[in-house]
């Protein structure tokens, strides 16, 4: 609510000059939300406090006394209000304090993690206090001037006001984007939901100031007012953890259910699972300060939370989607099972070859069919940032018609302009995009939707249905030989003197092989390995014969004929493929490739078609097993939504890039004619 935030705001004109732009946040948003608790308990105060004075020396259960007085799962038993506290500017530094303290524990702890009696503290020093208290005293903050919903969306418009140059993974998710994700995530779950009295949980790990569990509640709500849904979440970020938690108070949610902490190194809702789920995740963000943790969870194989893989330390997001899957309410019985909505860059899509930690996720959640759907979002969606982004939904109750499938929907092109850019975002989802979207997933089926078939810019939905297998692969590795030539010189008997495994041969070994390549024709080349050991087995008999040797001192071991190999060999192209003492043609490491071939194609086949054509003296190398299934190649996945929703652009005709060329020439030239006769005159 654009209006709300921006009266607000202007309390702080008051900070000008005490107080760095970048500090503003820790004085308006902590006295927001006292205001808006000041409010909001009014109506029960006097019966709160009456109710307080009759138990307060019997040694009650406060909370359990209090509460269902007051209305909310908090209260206040000071005597003091903020229009009251204006009125005394010599004590108002010490009746706030004594304000804060006579709120319940909850609501205290709010408080606290503000660090808000510091921010009194240096109010006071600047002389600014009273002002500040005395403006946010006639602020009209109370739930007859202001709705949950409307207070919330101020809160959101205010965190995007103090957060302008907060980085990118750190965005705020715009409520047209939650619009999308909730609708989504219960789709399809009418029946369930439209029961009177129903309760359902819902979870986000990265709750930030909680938009997302708060569109939620208020989407359920307008489709069913006598349905609960308890909201559940854990936010790292101490301010909009305080944000989310006092939002959370006000709605008559439980409190306690909002944890503070970092949830990829410790989960705060232990051994619970929930029926939704929905999340923004910091992007590009490392995880290094939850390494210890994340890889003794990794370690637990499927007992922990990250047992499928780890992504690149840099950047923490899929680990995210590995904590929710496994906070999903399992499936029991055919009954029970949950969803999840999950906001990622395109990074998750397809960063990670085979076998890397980003690719076994996505062949986790593949594997095991949560993967439902993927839309593709427009730019410029997000306040701080304009990069790509996709909405994830996965769940473990797929209906039968969806089961093995994967729905793409591009809605790349499915936004308009909005009238005011708000930081980075300037475009939006209207309801309109919204149902249309919505209903793409509710279909299930590939389907293309222009608005204006005729014109350019018009909105544009796609949507393509795949079988799980599409997104796999196979990535084999080629083998080609090693090729070289031989032949003695001075310069590669000295480098054969330097290896340090020449230094361990015997004596006899040592000197026998030096002397060998020594005897041998120093213009002679070979073209093959074979050629070569048998001129230098020719010449270390020679020179055993020479000195009498006999046994094993009179012949070049395995190791030795490895080394004279090593150090006289030079690659060639025309040379025949090299092999070692035992036959085996060697590979040429900077030969090697990798061919990635589709998951279900046979390989034998591929390689003949693919490889086999441009490298006949190729191979694939059958060593090279997938971890998991021991056959040939590693397996890979990866979602590539630019291919399969590219649509092939011919180039112009060389007609008509001449016309162009002849046009520009043309008003080039009367523009130099031009130039000319004013010099001229």
């Amino acid at each position: 609510m654009s209006k709300l935030a921006d009266l607000i705001w202007k309390n702080a004109e008051l900070l000008r000059g005490a107080f760095k732009e970048n500090e503003y946040r820790k004085v308006i948003l902590p006295f927001t939300i006292l205001r808006r608790l000041d409010c909001v308990l009014q109506p029960t105060r006097e019966a709160v406090m009456a109710r307080y004075e009759a138990v307060r020396d019997k040694g009650y259960d406060l909370d359990k006394m209090l509460t269902p007085v007051s209305g909310y799962p908090f209260f206040n038993t000071s005597k003091f209000t903020l229009p009251s506290i204006a009125e005394t500017p010599d004590d108002v530094r010490d009746n706030l304090e004594a304000m804060i303290n006579g709120f319940s524990q909850n609501v205290r702890d709010i408080f606290e993690k503000f660090g808000f009696t510091a921010t009194l503290d240096k109010l006071a020093e600047k002389n600014r206090l009273y002002l500040v208290a005395q403006r946010f005293a006639e602020t009209p903050l109370g739930v007859e001037d202001v709705s949950n919903h409307d207070m919330g969306q101020a809160f959101e418009e205010l965190l995007r006001k103090f957060n302008d140059v907060s980085p990118a993974g750190e965005q705020y998710t715009p409520r047209d984007v939650i619009e999308l994700m909730v609708t989504v995530l219960f789709n399809g779950d009418d029946d369930i939901l439209s029961v009177p009295g129903v309760v359902r949980t819902m979870y986000d790990p990265t709750a930030g100031t909680g938009g997302i569990l708060s569109v939620a509640e208020e989407h359920l709500r307008k489709f069913n007012d006598r349905a609960t849904l308890k909201l559940f979440g854990q936010e790292l970020e101490d301010e909009t953890y305080a944000i989310c938690k006092a939002d959370m108070l006000i709605r008559g949610q439980d409190p306690a259910n909002i944890e503070n902490g970092d949830t990829l190194e410790i989960d705060r809702h232990p051994g619970k699972t929930f029926e939704y789920q929905a999340a923004n995740p910091p992007y590009g963000v490392e995880w290094k300060p939850a390494e210890a943790a994340v890889k003794k969870e990794h370690a637990k194989g499927a007992a922990g939370r990250f047992g499928p893989g780890l992504p690149a330390i840099r950047d923490g997001q899929m680990l995210f989607s590995l904590h929710l899957l496994s906070k999903m309410q399992p499936v029991v019985a055919g009954k029970g099972g949950g969803r999840i909505g999950v906001v990622h860059n395109g990074s998750p899509l397809f960063t990670g070859d085979a076998g890397s930690g980003e690719s076994e996720i996505r062949r986790h959640i593949l594997e095991h069919d949560y993967l439902d759907c993927i839309v593709a979002l427009p730019t410029d969606m997000f306040y701080n940032t304009n990069i790509t982004t996709y909405l994830w939904f996965m769940t473990n109750r797929k209906p039968a018609e969806r089961k093995g499938k994967v729905l793409l929907i591009d809605a790349s092109a499915m936004s308009t302009l909005m009238k005011k850019n708000l930081g980075k975002k300037r475009r939006e989802f209207t309801p309109d995009c919204v149902e249309r979207i919505a209903k793409a997933y509710a279909d299930f089926q590939s389907m293309e939707w222009q608005e204006s078939p005729d014109s350019k810019g018009g909105r544009v939905l796609k949507a393509k249905v795949f079988d799980r297998e599409h997104f796999f692969y196979r990535r084999l590795t080629i083998e080609r030989p090693l090729r070289m030539r031989f032949q003695v010189s001075e310069q590669g008997l000295k480098h054969l003197g330097y290896d340090t495994a020449f230094g361990k041969l015997p004596q006899e070994q040592k000197d026998l092989l030096t002397q060998a390549i020594q005897g041998m024709d120093v213009q002679a080349s070979y073209m093959d390995a074979d050629s070569f050991r048998e001129a230098l087995h020719a010449s270390a008999a020679t020179v055993a014969n020479a000195q009498g040797l006999t046994g094993k001192a009179a012949k070049l071991g395995a190791k030795s004929m490895e080394l004279a190999r090593k150090y006289l060999g030079t690659k060639d192209k025309n040379a025949e493929p090299t092999t070692n003492e035992k036959g085996d043609i060697l590979t040429d490491s900077e030969l090697r490739d990798a061919e990635y071939v589709p998951f279900n194609d046979d390989i034998e086949a591929y390689f003949e078609s693919e490889v086999r054509p441009h490298w006949p003296d190729a191979w694939i190398n059958h060593d090279v097993k997938d971890a998991k299934d021991e056959k040939t190649g590693v397996v890979g996945t990866e979602i590539n939504f630019n291919r399969e929703f590219y649509v092939y652009t011919p180039p112009r005709s060389r007609e008509a890039i001449a016309k162009d060329i002849e046009a520009k020439e043309h008003k080039f030239m009367e523009l130099l004619r031009g130039i000319k006769g004013e010099v001229s005159q």
